[in-house]
């Protein structure tokens, strides 16, 4: 692909260009650490879990913010989507 996706103890999840090494998105909403990151398998959405105890859905495309999800009693340390990109496993 043409893009990367990180996420950092700065609490943000950004989007780079593969290619220039360029800054795309830049995501806020996590209140701790992202732990993990993750695209969608069609690339046009991703998914993040945090030391903050939630999950996040964002568009890859706007950098938009589409849901969060609680639930967790401790830190999400792993994301996926599964291979036909309708759910999202999260630990």
């Amino acid at each position: 692909g043409q893009r990367i996706v990180s996420g950092s103890t700065d609490e943000t999840v950004r989007v780079w260009s593969a290619v220039t090494g360029e800054s795309l998105h830049e995501m806020s909403g996590h209140t701790d650490r992202v732990m993990t990151v993750a695209f969608s398998p069609d690339g046009q959405r991703i998914v993040s879990g945090s030391t903050d105890e939630t999950v996040r859905v964002w568009s890859a495309v706007t950098g938009e913010s589409l849901h969060e999800m609680s639930g967790h009693t401790d830190r999400v340390m792993t994301v996926a989507f599964s291979p036909d990109g309708q759910r999202i496993v999260s630990g």
